[in-house]
């Protein structure tokens, strides 16, 4: 009694219990880990308090001397350095925003930590910085605000001698300057200043930072695997044994920590042999790099970026050989290439290494809505030639993760550039449906197909977590044919990539998967590609999406920075034109030669602007200063190369008042029969169908106009022609009358013509987004006097005064021609708007007495019939959509285009349709829009359903003729195009949109890596337009000696037959079809 040793039953364990044991309360547990390594009240005795053995700041270890570049300049390494540094210290503040700052750092190791395991250099100033090597190489980039902010010393530097590094300070964060305390996108605040808080040399206490890594997914595991599982238990029980085992300032505790987390995250945590060992992958990890060629910063930071997120992630390739990198856009390669060529050789050295994966094949990641079919072409020509020029590939993936939407014809154009994969994950950001394909088969109109992969995980920014694991199998969409995806981390938009921290944390996801299980296994060190040709085996299994992607969000986009978009169809225009007129001249006459330099640089500045947050209008206000500069000097270009060949031509780039010296200039591909004004006084028709039209008088007298204008009340007018009777009540069109067919255009009651503005309030995107209850929100502005303000016996036009608001004012402008026999009638109208407004929409309106469910847009090479109806959320989502030259709404028998010169809104719902006009968002660019606009459009009224008639007049509205002058001799030299195209279809819907010169001829190449061919050839781009198959037949005047079928790289990939100077071609509907004449 009352004593001796413990007694124990038959059993292996005690009879009388030793004391109580509970079960503690999951929630509770979780709730315990994150405050083991996470900063907070219990930082000074939690894991973080031994993160490093040692920290020095200050004089004799760290001496800091600064120069201020002035304004805002961006100097050189070698510029910075020949100027006087001063003294300078930790806690000195520098600005303002956007300027840079050049310090001359001198660092000596103490003796203490020469033997220390790792030793970083620590700075931060909450902005973004890049260190060069004290003989001008930039090696590296930090971030600020706490990321990325740590350089790993050399080990060269361990010998108690000072070694001097220089450190490029740029005066703004990763997303800008935005004002302190307000949201990201708010117009940059001018005047910011950034204080250098840190300057240390620190010794790191390694085991102790994995074991804060180990932490990290082990929390993240316990708290993410299925509730009360037995994975989350584990993972949960492990996690204690490491909270309770962890003693502060216990070097063994953190190393016995260590051991225990390998339960669960595996003997090979340490190492890329964990990728090698388990279960096979399901998700495959690649690093990218998502850098916005400009965006809350203008081009020259973003030049700034690439060095410094390309220098990191070279350095990160170095210590984790698992790591890849896919990375995009040429034109950033180009830039680090002229400006940084020590760190371009060493991108190029991982590229051969297999470790830098140039990806993408474009120019920029390029809007898709908004440029045309041929811009869209020769992004993915200039693009893979760069590539192929400097890498010795071409991409097989077209890589567009955060593109506001895509034009259908993208898989057609992508086959035809060498690329049969698609990647993006925009869609993920729909607002009103979910997009139902995470891996599918992309149809265009003409049938060709590309593999689409939108990875689940929803981002390309993943910061590699445990639940971006678990998100790439429960958000899977496709699991039944493949349950594979990409995972695609790394810091991006701002640039930066992947980090350390998102390598280690993979690393032990990739344990967690091999031991415990729970989450997919993921695979580093594969390319994208590699991901895809496993794929290739199951594309007839894959579902398939025809036509747009259409993206349920950022719709604004199509409207915002007019001006921006102005330049943009003028640019491709003008473009348009050189080319053409530089191939005749350059075949015609052995004194001019191809300005191709001038054209490539001309396009590459143009393919610039369209990235995906020029274009579109949301970056800030310095971005649109850039590119107004930049198409300055394109069409300054353009100008000089015009007036070069129309000297060349034999014609004046000067117009005449005088009839029989005038000549009007023509590109495009069919005979027209315009009006065109000679002088003040007098028109002339235009007609024919060669480069140069010669003029014939317009038979018109006062006493018998050929259009004439009739005021009927105070308000009313009434012009009419000889085929169409437009009534103007209160400066509306209340009546448009088709005299030749018979019937009213206007919806009874209706007003056309109309501005009508709307309250536009976004929920947080201004720049990019109009919501649908915007169109709920409909206010009227105020008309004043209409008067007549042109009236000329070949046109007359109406002017009417409007109020908008207390800001801001138009004048509308109607105007009617005379007919022309054999040529469709068209109602020109324009405005010259005043516009100061806040958050407002303008449009103008057209309620047409036409029914049909779907209405059709004018599309890159395409048409896009989209519903006027909201039947469901779908159909509903395509409230504002997104179109070229025109839109239409037709009956069978009769229909109602939309022209425009310069815009890309548009909506019809029901029988309304209404152009977008201007925006006034104020975030990012707080005076976008504001000032004065001159805008055009016209009301294209038109027998039969939509054909060739609008395609033909959307393309003259675009492409006016250019009056000039000339002698008789030189007009007949080009009365007849030389290269032409023949419609043998009555659709007439084949249109030869492109002549150019081959670019590798002899002649013209200005590429000594790139194959050089010797002779002349021509390359003409037909595209179908409407939606049929068609036929037709190409001629030329000159000697033609075979004619090759050709993809859009120019590569030959088929005979065609020719005979007499000319081919037979056929075309699928809205096929692309490139054909490379040689001479």
């Amino acid at each position: 009694m009352g004593g001796g040793s413990e007694p124990k039953g038959n059993g292996s364990y005690p009879i009388l219990v030793d004391h109580p044991v509970g079960v503690p309360k999951t929630s509770i547990l979780k709730g315990r880990i994150e405050p083991f390594y996470k900063p907070g009240q219990y930082e000074k005795i939690n894991l973080l308090a031994n993160m490093y053995n040692a920290r020095f700041s200050g004089k004799p270890h760290v001496q800091i001397s600064v120069w201020d570049a002035p304004g805002t300049s961006r100097p050189t390494f070698d510029d910075a350095i020949s100027h006087e540094f001063k003294e300078t210290h930790v806690g000195s503040s520098f600005g303002p925003s956007w300027s840079t700052h050049w310090f001359r750092v001198v660092l000596r190791i103490p003796k203490d930590i020469v033997d220390e395991e790792l030793i970083e250099l620590h700075w931060d100033a909450n902005n973004e910085c890049t260190i060069w090597t004290e003989n001008g190489v930039p090696i590296q980039g930090l971030t600020g605000g706490g990321e990325r902010i740590e350089w790993i010393i050399p080990q060269a530097f361990r010998d108690g001698q000072e070694h001097t590094i220089y450190i490029e300070m740029a005066c703004n964060g990763m997303f800008g300057n935005a004002p302190d305390g307000k949201t990201m996108i708010a117009p940059p605040d001018p005047r910011k200043y950034f204080t250098l808080s840190k300057a240390d040399i620190v010794a790191i206490n390694v085991p102790a930072r994995m074991l804060h890594i180990d932490m990290w997914e082990l929390g993240d595991a316990a708290r993410e695997l299925p509730e009360n599982g037995a994975e989350q238990n584990r993972a949960l029980t492990v996690a204690m044994k490491i909270i309770n085992t962890f003693q502060v300032n216990d070097q063994e505790s953190i190393l016995k920590c260590r051991e225990i987390a390998r339960e669960i995250l595996g003997p090979d945590v340490d190492s890329h042999r964990v990728y090698e060992v388990g279960k096979e992958p399901v998700v495959f990890g690649v690093g990218n790099c998502h850098i916005d060629s400009c965006w809350l910063w203008p081009w020259a930071e973003t030049k700034r970026k690439v060095v410094r997120s390309w220098t990191n992630q070279c350095d990160l390739m170095d210590r984790y050989p698992e790591a890849t990198f896919a990375c995009s856009q040429a034109q950033q390669y180009k830039w680090l290439k002229q400006i940084y060529p020590d760190a371009y050789k060493r991108v190029k050295a991982k590229v051969v290494d297999g470790q830098f994966h140039p990806i993408g094949g474009s120019w920029v990641e390029h809007d898709t809505n908004m440029p045309s079919g041929e811009s869209l072409v020769r992004q993915f020509f200039y693009g893979q030639r760069f590539f192929e020029r400097e890498f010795g590939i071409r991409c097989r993936t077209f890589w567009l993760p955060d593109t506001f939407g895509y034009s259908s014809q993208l898989p057609q154009l992508c086959r035809l550039a060498g690329m049969d994969r698609f990647l993006t994950q925009k869609l993920s950001w729909n607002n009103i449906n979910n997009f139902p394909h995470t891996t599918f088969m992309w149809v265009s109109p003409d049938g060709s197909q590309v593999i689409c992969h939108m990875p689940p995980s929803e981002t390309y920014t993943a910061e590699a977590d445990f639940g971006d694991l678990r998100r790439s199998i429960s958000q899977h969409k496709t699991m039944q044919v493949d349950s594979s995806s990409l995972l695609l981390f790394g810091k991006g938009d701002g640039g930066g990539g992947p980090t350390w921290q998102h390598f280690e944390k993979l690393r032990r996801c990739a344990g967690i998967s091999n031991t415990l299980g729970g989450i997919p296994k993921v695979k580093l060190g594969h390319s994208v590609d590699y991901f895809f040709d496993r794929l290739n085996s199951k594309v007839g299994e894959l579902p398939t999406w025809y036509g747009e992607l259409y993206f349920e969000l950022h719709r604004g986009t199509y409207t915002t920075q007019a001006n921006n978009k102005y330049y943009n169809r003028k640019a491709e225009v003008m473009l348009r034109d050189i080319e053409q007129l530089a191939t005749i001249a350059s075949i015609e006459n052995p004194a001019y030669k191809y300005p191709t330099k001038d054209i490539d640089d001309m396009w590459e500045s143009v393919l610039l602007c369209q990235f995906h947050d020029c274009l579109p209008g949301s970056s800030i206000e310095m971005c649109y200063d850039d590119s107004d500069e930049l198409y300055a000097k394109v069409f300054e270009t353009g100008k000089k190369l015009l007036d070069e060949l129309y000297d060349s031509l034999g014609v004046l780039g000067a117009r005449s008042d005088c009839l029989h010296k005038s000549v009007a200039v023509n590109t495009l591909p069919w005979h027209r029969k315009e009006l065109v004004d000679v002088s003040n006084t007098e028109a002339a028709v235009a007609s024919g169908d060669g480069q140069l039209l010669s003029l014939r008088p317009l038979d018109v007298r006062n006493e018998n106009p050929a259009v004439t204008i009739h005021r009927e009340s105070l308000d009313v007018f009434v012009l009419q022609n000889d085929q169409l009777r437009v009534t103007v009540d209160g400066g509306c069109i209340t009546s448009l009358r088709d005299l030749v067919n018979d019937r009213e255009i206007i919806d009874k009651g209706g007003k056309a013509n109309q501005f009508v503005i709307f309250d536009d309030m976004p929920l947080y995107w201004q720049a990019w987004d109009v919501e649908v209850f915007h169109l709920d929100a409909r206010r009227s502005v105020e008309y004043g006097q209409t008067t007549i303000f042109e009236q000329k016996p070949y046109r007359v036009t109406l002017v009417t005064d409007i109020k908008i608001s207390e800001k801001s004012s138009l004048k509308s402008y109607i105007s009617l021609s005379a007919a022309i026999d054999g040529q469709p009638s068209q109602v020109d109208c324009s405005a010259e708007v005043d516009w100061h407004e806040n958050s407002k929409f303008l449009k103008v309106e057209f309620p047409v007495d036409i029914v049909n469910t779907e209405a059709s847009y004018e599309t890159a090479y395409s048409i896009t019939r989209r519903p006027t109806h909201y039947n469901t959320s779908w159909d509903m989502a395509k409230f504002e959509v997104c179109c070229h030259r025109f839109a239409d709404l037709s009956e069978h028998n009769y229909g109602v285009s939309i022209l425009n010169d310069s815009k890309y809104g548009f909506a019809t719902a029901g029988k309304l349709m209404r152009l977008s006009l201007l925006r006034s968002p104020k975030a990012p660019d707080g005076n976008a829009d504001m000032g004065r606009h001159s805008i055009r459009w016209a009301i294209f009224p038109h027998s039969g359903s939509l054909s060739s008639a609008t395609i033909r007049a959307a393309y003259a509205f675009n492409n006016p003729l250019k009056l000039l002058s000339g002698s008789p001799a030189a007009i007949q030299g080009l009365s007849k195009s030389p290269i032409r195209l023949v419609n043998t279809d009555k659709s007439q819907s084949l249109v030869l949109d492109t002549i150019k010169r081959g670019h590798d001829d002899e002649d013209v190449s200005q590429d000594q890596v790139m194959r050089v061919n010797k002779g002349q050839s021509v390359i003409c781009r037909v595209y179908e337009s409407l939606g049929g198959h068609s036929r037709g037949k190409i001629e030329t005047k000159y000697d033609l000696k075979r004619v090759t079928k050709s993809n859009i790289l120019e590569d030959e990939l088929e005979e065609i037959s020719c005979k007499d100077g000319q081919f037979d071609i056929k075309l699928r509907p809205f096929e692309v079809a490139t054909f490379k004449l040689h001479l």
